[in-house]
Parts: structure tokens; C-alpha cells; sequence
């Protein structure tokens, strides 16, 4: 069946998400079925009008704040993009050229920041226990100064990457595996591993594999959680993941065996990360100033990391998944043998391979920001959609 604007419009309609309208976006497993499928259909839609040439400006003006206090390249300039699309101009807020450095606190900045935003991205995955907490308390401060007339509207909140969950990044990889394995309902009992990997580095945050179980279980998948022992990530996701999987009748198990969650997998994800407990010391760490501890545990770490060398994504291990044909991801960028590093998380023939695929992965993560965007700050998006579709204003004039 083609799909056209009108079955986007369609299959939108028959869901309910009126919740979503003029709420956050934190954590995937917050959002009920019908709430995660219309993110999926509005991005389609989206990026069909795009596809097109149907302008998709529902802001006349407005502001998008992006606060990122780690690097990112991907989920920065998808969250620029999204915001654009839609008509909104980005400030990124410099946590170094502001008055934060100075003192102020995170209420006096979040309402300073946002009398004309209407969203606001954030992404603080760095420290255990501290970056979803900085995004909640960074919402109370809007909803409180909108309750208190301060700003004319409450900006939404849109979790770009906490220590917890990477909700924008997980729902791009699922756009990706629904689109390729051809539907949703075609998802569902397909095994997908999401496995620790070797990386030179330490460090990495756990919201990414966290993410990636606490997503998948809600599609009814096999989802294996693979990683050498003593690299755990936090026990409540796993709690969230088999609650999630039998209530999908999917499943959800871990393993110490990368080869065990590579066998007969149709989706692979072979990815570095520390461990939680890892990182909760490095957490107390960074509380304390404790710069020569700090040095010692990346040290240890490190040597930690060096025991696991032959966690890797191989040619051999491919051949092992369903038909020696599983779609890899990766959210990038990738430690690949012989190119970023010696040793690292997957080989180069491997990557080369899907390079492509990691691309177009990588592609559904601005129009899944876009239409997280839409369905918080508009009651009738498709409505909205609708409209534009009609006047059929061109995003390009030729």
C-alpha cells in the first residue's frame, strides 16, 4: 500500500495521545502505545511534506533552546533542524558565557531563557543521578513561572539525553527498525542485542543501551542485554524492560555471552558503555573535586576495559544472526578497528558495510524531535498538518 499524507492523517486519528499535548517528554517508558506510535506516524508525516515540497512551518516565530552540557553532533544538529522545520529559530544556551558561572541558579536561568521559547532541548548524561534531575527541575521552573504569569506559555521539554534515557535517540533506531523490517507489527518477536562492546575510552554513558531495552520490550521484541560481568547498567531499567516485554509479550533476559545474543538476532547493537556503578563513583567523585580519584578510576576503568578486547562486532559474530543478515546500529560516531582506534567496538568491514543503513538511522532523528515537538505544543496536530497540506505553500520554490 502507498502511503500518502492522507493515511499518515488517518492512522493518526485513530490513536489517542491528547496527553501529550502541552507535557514533557522524558523517559519512552512514560508514554503509553498509542502516545510512542504517534510520534513514529507525525515523523512519517513530516518528513513525507518534506519529501514533497509542503512547507511544515507552524511556527510563525518562537524560540528552541538547546542546552547541551556534553558534546554532540548528531542530536544538536537534529534538534536545530527539527526546530527550524517547524519555524523555530535555536538558541543554544553557553552555560560559559552566561550568568550561571556567577552564580545563578537553575530557576533565574531556565524562566530568563524562555519568554519566548516554546521548547526546550536538553541533554545531560554525564553524571549518575544528576542530568534527569537537572531536566525536571529545569521544567519546574518554566511551569511554575508560567503559573505565575511570569511567561506567556510553558515551553516543553524534550529530553535529548539523560543519565537514564536517550528517548530522541531510541526512537530514532526504532523508526529505523520498523521502517526496514516493513511495520510495526512486523517487529514483534524479532531478537534484537543490545551489547557492550570494547572502547578504548571510558566514560560513556548508560542511557543508550538503557534506552534501547526500555523501548524495544514495548514493541513485544526478544530483547538480550549482553555485556562481560561487571558492567551492569542501572537495575531499575532492567525492572522497567521485563515489566515492558511481559506486558508486550515479548521478552527480555541478560547474558555475559556476546556470541549468545548475537545467535539468530535480526537487529544488533554492539555498543561501549561504563557501568553503573562505575558511575556512580565517578558521580561522587566529581561532588567531591576529587580530581586524583577521578584520574585513578579512568585508569582502572580503563584497565577494565582492556580485559574485554574481544567484545567486538566481527564478521565472524554477523554471520551467526538470523541468515547472517541482522540490521546493525549504531548511534554514533562508532570506535572502529583500524580506523578511529586499534581495538574497538565493531570492525571496519563490518561499519563500511551499514554505513548507509547508520546514515539513514541516524536520518529519522530530527523528525522524531519535530513531531515530539508537534504533539506537545499542538491539541490537533494533524489538523495543523492538514491545513498547511491544503494552502500547499512550497518549503523550496523552484
Amino acid at each position: 500500500m502507498e502511503k500518502n499524507l492522507q493515511y499518515y492523517f488517518d492512522q493518526l486519528n485513530a490513536l489517542d495521545f491528547k496527553n501529550m499535548y502541552e507535557n514533557d517528554f522524558f523517559f519512552t517508558w512514560n508514554k503509553t502505545d498509542d502516545e510512542l506510535k504517534a510520534v513514529w506516524l507525525l515523523a512519517d508525516a513530516l518528513r513525507y511534506m518534506r519529501q514533497n515540497n509542503i512547507s511544515t512551518k507552524v511556527f510563525e516565530s518562537g524560540l528552541g533552546i538547546s542546552v547541551f552540557r556534553d558534546n554532540s553532533t548528531r542530536t544538536r544538529f537534529s534538534f536545530a533542524s527539527a526546530c527550524n522545520f517547524l519555524g523555530l529559530q535555536v538558541q543554544d544556551l553557553d552555560e560559559k558565557k552566561s550568568q550561571i558561572a556567577h552564580g545563578e541558579t537553575v530557576r533565574e536561568t531556565a524562566n530568563m531563557v524562555s519568554f519566548m521559547a516554546d521548547v526546550i532541548g536538553i541533554r545531560d548524561d554525564m553524571y549518575i543521578g544528576k542530568g534527569h534531575e537537572y531536566q525536571k527541575e529545569f521544567s519546574e521552573a518554566v511551569a511554575q513561572g508560567y503559573k505565575d504569569g511570569i511567561l506567556e506559555q510553558k515551553p516543553t521539554l524534550v529530553n535529548l539525553q539523560c543519565d537514564v534515557d536517550h528517548p530522541t535517540q531510541c526512537m530514532a533506531d526504532a523508526a529505523h527498525i520498523i521502517n526496514t523490517l516493513g511495520g510495526i507489527d512486523n517487529v514483534k518477536g524479532k531478537k534484537i542485542a543490545m551489547t557492550w562492546a570494547y572502547s578504548p575510552s571510558y566514560g560513556k554513558p548508560l542511557s543508550v543501551p538503557q534506552g534501547v531495552i526500555g523501548l524495544m520490550t514495548r514493541l513485544g521484541m526478544d530483547v538480550v542485554l549482553a555485556h562481560p560481568k561487571g558492567y551492569e547498567v542501572m537495575p531499575a531499567v532492567e525492572d522497567v524492560a521485563r515489566k515492558n516485554a511481559a506486558a508486550s509479550g515479548g521478552a527480555f533476559r541478560v547474558t555475559n555471552d556476546m556470541g549468545d545474543a548475537f545467535k539468530d538476532a535480526d537487529v544488533v547493537y554492539p555498543k561501549s558503555w561504563a557501568s553503573y556503578a562505575a558511575m556512580e563513583r565517578r558521580t561522587e567523585l566529581y561532588s567531591k573535586g576529587d580530581q586524583e580519584g577521578i584520574d585513578a578510576l579512568e585508569k582502572e576503568l580503563l584497565s577494565q576495559n582492556a580485559l574485554h578486547k574481544e567484545w567486538c562486532c566481527t564478521e565472524e559474530l554477523m554471520k551467526t544472526t538470523k541468515d547472517g543478515k541482522a540490521l546493525y546500529l549504531h548511534c554514533l560516531p562508532a570506535d572502529i578497528n583500524g580506523i578511529s582506534c586499534k581495538d574497538g567496538e565493531v570492525e571496519a568491514s563490518v561499519f563500511n558495510r551499514y554505513r548507509d543503513s547508520l546514515y539513514k538511522e541516524a536520518s529519522y532523528k530530527p523528525y522524531v524531535i519535530a513531531a515530539m515537538i508537534m504533539l506537545a505544543k499542538f491539541q490537533n496536530p494533524v489538523e495543523t498538518l492538514a491545513s498547511l497540506a491544503k494552502q500547499g505553500r512550497p518549503r523550496k520554490v523552484k
